[in-house]
């Protein structure tokens, strides 16, 4: 029975050629991967492995091999996808890349985070002159590698830098020995008078608050 109720649709993922390939002998003869897909009828566009990685393209490599023999046989989708030639690869700029695999977004996104980082001062505060705050500072983010850019501090705090009694109350106050993420403004306003010099303030304390 096919999922739309016609009777008439072709529900086959991927199987053996039994004729060819006993699926007795299918462990002996495929790859642990292909193995899987055909167990669990995944299509090859499903592919199992990691999006561009090794096992990805050897997997794709073996079930062409296979299919080009007729000892597989696939839905439309995948044979459009056999078909191309995928899993294997060129030199392109003196560069060995994949064929007829879409990664030049990834590829530019990449480049242009590695253009930003080599710009930016990474982790190294400085006077912010967009308002609002004092303060800002450029942090990779480790969630999604990119940089971002961490506004803290008002021109108040400045005065307090050198009263030892204001910066204990500040770092109670904002719990400033539990700040430990780096893209929260609260990290770097505890860090304040580290980065004195940095900033322009006169300061010979080092610690935070």
């Amino acid at each position: 029975m096919c999922d739309c109720g016609c009777n008439t649709c072709d529900n086959t993922k991927i199987s053996l050629n039994e004729s060819l390939v006993p699926k007795q002998l299918a462990p002996q003869i495929l790859s642990e991967g292909l193995n899987y897909h055909l167990e669990n009828n995944i299509p090859l566009y499903e592919n199992i492995y990691q999006y561009g990685s090794e096992k990805y393209f050897t997997l794709l490599n073996e079930a062409r091999k296979l299919y080009t023999r007729g000892m597989l046989d696939l839905n439309e989708d995948d044979e459009d996808l056999i078909r191309t030639n995928i899993g294997a690869f060129g030199m392109y700029e003196g560069k060995r890349v994949p064929l007829d695999f879409p990664m030049l977004d990834e590829d530019l996104d990449e480049a242009k985070k590695k253009k930003d980082t080599k710009k930016k001062p990474i982790g190294k505060p400085m006077r912010d002159s967009s308002g609002g705050s004092a303060y800002k500072v450029y942090v990779k983010d480790p969630k999604t590698g990119n940089i971002k850019t961490v506004r803290f501090g008002s021109g108040g705090l400045k005065a307090k830098i050198n009263n030892p009694k204001a910066r204990a109350a500040f770092a109670k106050r904002h719990k400033c020995s539990q700040k430990k993420d780096r893209t929260k403004a609260s990290y770097w306003s505890c860090r304040l008078p580290r980065y004195a010099k940095l900033l322009g303030l006169k300061s010979s304390f080092s610690g935070f608050w």
